[in-house]
Order: structure tokens, then sequence, then C-alpha cells
């Protein structure tokens, strides 16, 4: 149990998710979890396993949480932010890469137990869904990649522009 009036040590905490999106006719489509209880919409993330590179957990972590089957796109960036748990004693500082990925297959009625319920959104209506506001940055800087003509992005062509 902590004192009052202890300070709370720091810690550094990463996390690797992805941007699951397709073309549609009307544009792009995205893929939010939510939690319908806390009227909660966020992107699928977590936290490596041992021995896992960011791009690893990026994959997993978006398959069991959106049952979707992924590959990598490119990458998009990350937010930072911090978060306390004062019953531990730690106040975190957290990195989340993101990725922008495509799926390959799977069905998002396969997602894990962490969210309820998981959803395609047209782009504009998934940046206004979400809850925190670093992530709908970090949408709009997809957004921008998949925008942007194929050969102006970090010199690769992508197979989705």
């Amino acid at each position: 149990m902590r004192r009052t009036g202890q300070r709370l040590r720091i810690e550094d905490a990463v996390s690797s998710g992805g941007i699951v999106y397709r073309r549609t006719d009307g544009g792009f489509e995205v893929v939010l979890c939510g939690r319908t209880p806390q009227g909660i919409w966020g992107l699928p993330k977590g936290t490596p396993l041992p021995g896992e590179t960011l791009e690893q957990t990026a994959l997993r972590e978006v398959q069991e949480e959106t049952g979707l089957e992924v590959q990598i796109d490119r990458k998009v960036g990350e937010i930072e932010y911090w978060f306390s748990r004062v019953e531990q004693g730690v106040r975190f500082h957290k990195r989340v890469h993101h990725y922008l990925m495509v799926p390959t297959g799977g069905n998002t009625a396969d997602h894990d137990h962490e969210y309820d319920v998981v959803q395609w959104f047209p782009l504009w209506d998934a940046e206004h869904a979400l809850t925190y506001a670093n992530e709908a940055e970090i949408l709009r800087r997809a957004a921008a990649l998949l925008h942007a003509p194929a050969e102006h992005v970090n010199g690769n062509v992508s197979e989705a522009d």
C-alpha cells in the first residue's frame, strides 16, 4: 500500500498496433474496437511478448483484437501519453507504435474478449468516433498516407495505392 505524499516512480511502457484499412467505392474504411458499456472506441494495440519485434506484436495484437488476419503496409508513427497506477506506485510513460495494415482474411466476429464489438467505419466517421485525441491524430496521419501518391510515400510503391 502506498502512503500519501510518496512520489510515483516512472516507468517506460511500449505497445504496438495497427490501423486496418480497406478501399471501398466511397473511399476508405478502418476497423475500430469498442467497449460499449463505457462508450469507448479505439485502435487495436498491445504489449510485446518477450522476444517479439514491434511489427510482430502489431500483427499478433491486431489479429487477436479484431479477428482479422493482416499484413503490414507501412509504419504510420507513434503516439505517447502518461498514465498512473497509484496502487502500484507507478507513473507510466507509454509509446504506442502504429502501422497501416491490410486485411488478408479472418472475420471481425472472431475478435477476442477484450472488446465487445469490432466494426468497420468510413475513415472520417472513425476519426470522430475514436475516444482519445491522440488516436484520432494518428488516424489523420494514416489518412494522409492513404491519400498520398504511392511514389511519394516513404519512397515505396504500395499495392494498396
